[in-house]
């Protein structure tokens, strides 16, 4: 072997476990170590530390969170676990580990809220979580002590504290089917009765932890959407009418603005973010300038200064009642003006005004074309 081949090799025998070490930066705590001490701030307003459940028998710690769509696909079984085992004496808490600031908007796809606290706050509200839902995202300081690799990923802790299970919650993600393993309550079970855990450790499918340092990757992301090629074409009444059939399989979502409308141009930041958050599902969003077709130049500049890299027209005609004609015989003709439209050409909102883009994402990821989980 060559000198040059042999340092090399040297070398790389003393750097593997130095390098593997650093491509996990947040190791998963092993079985029979004691709980990390953390002190985090509910949904609830209250502070919740590791003392604050010394009165239940076991522990169950659920990092998990709103976007995921395995996260959502888990929230009904984790609200009926703790109904089933809260008379037992296990305490369930759920944690969510995300810095919201590291979730790029096309991570949400299957979700209408993020990961900020305000967003937790109306999940758990909306859901009825019967649970304390922890916020890490600021520090994550709970989060790089116990290591979860995904969410939702649970943790199981005897009356001592000690590790004795860390995984999956069962070995099936789609709520409509019947898991063949249920690890999570197996686990509960073999504890409550003194027994050891039948399966201590399991892998975890879910979205990985949004950790802070993936933070700048939602930069890079922005910077490519707004480097994306802006187009905006005419369109005639026959045009928009065939807008409106929408013969195509994907949801829809119109929205019929002008420069000069004030309301317009503040919310038309809103459709971008939706437009980013859907757009790799079966979902389109589609807009129509009413301005003057002179305007056009003027148009497309406000276009691409959005990053409006969606089907983008300009009414062809000066004359707008053949334009509100053309979209919706309910339009008023005021602007803004948003509709939602199915495959088929049904109508399933309409909006004369500024939208609640809250209620929006909410209707786009309810509709059964998109779904909160796979």
């Amino acid at each position: 072997m060559k000198k040059g081949t042999l340092l090399t090799s040297l070398l790389l025998l003393f750097l593997l476990p130095v390098l593997a070490l650093a491509a996990d930066d947040h190791p998963t705590i092993a079985i029979g170590t004691k709980a990390p001490s953390f002190s985090l701030k509910g949904v609830d307003g209250k502070t919740y530390t590791l003392a604050s459940f010394n009165s239940a028998k076991l522990l169950a710690i659920v990092f998990t969170c709103n976007h995921c769509p395995t996260a959502q696909a888990y929230e009904d079984r984790l609200i009926q676990l703790t109904k089933d085992y809260a008379a037992k004496g296990v305490a369930v808490v759920a944690v969510s580990p995300n810095d919201p600031k590291a979730v790029r908007l096309d991570e949400l796809g299957y979700t209408d809220l993020s990961d900020s606290y305000a967003e937790m706050k109306q999940r758990a509200k909306e859901k009825g979580y019967n649970f304390p839902y922890l916020y890490d995202g600021d520090m994550q300081a709970m989060a790089k002590a116990y290591g979860p690799v995904a969410t939702p990923h649970v943790f199981i802790f005897d009356k001592e504290r000690k590790l004795r299970y860390q995984g999956r919650i069962d070995d099936v993600e789609k709520p409509t089917k019947t898991p063949n393993s249920l690890d999570t309550r197996n686990a509960l079970d073999a504890l409550l009765q003194e027994k050891e855990v039948p399966v201590a450790t399991t892998k975890v499918f879910g979205c990985s932890v949004k950790w802070a340092e993936k933070e700048e990757g939602n930069k890079t992301a922005m910077e490519g959407w707004m480097k994306e090629p802006v187009g905006l074409d005419m369109i005639d009444e026959a045009g928009v009418k065939e807008l409106l059939a929408n013969k195509g399989d994907k949801l829809r979502l119109i929205n019929i603005w002008a420069t000069w409308c004030g309301p317009c141009v503040v919310e038309f930041p809103d459709f971008m973010s939706i437009n980013r958050m859907y757009r790799g599902r079966d979902f389109e969003f589609v807009s129509i300038s009413a301005d003057s077709p002179e305007k056009k130049d003027k148009v497309l500049k406000f276009l691409q200064g959005k990053g409006a890299s969606n089907k983008n027209y300009l009414f062809s005609a000066d004359d707008k009642y053949k334009l509100i004609e053309a979209v919706d015989s309910k339009w008023q003709g005021a602007l803004p003006y948003t509709i939602l439209v199915e495959p088929g050409g049904k109508i399933v909102y309409r909006k004369q005004a500024t939208i609640n883009p809250m209620a929006i994402k909410k209707m786009i990821v309810d509709h059964p074309l998109i779904g909160r989980v796979y």
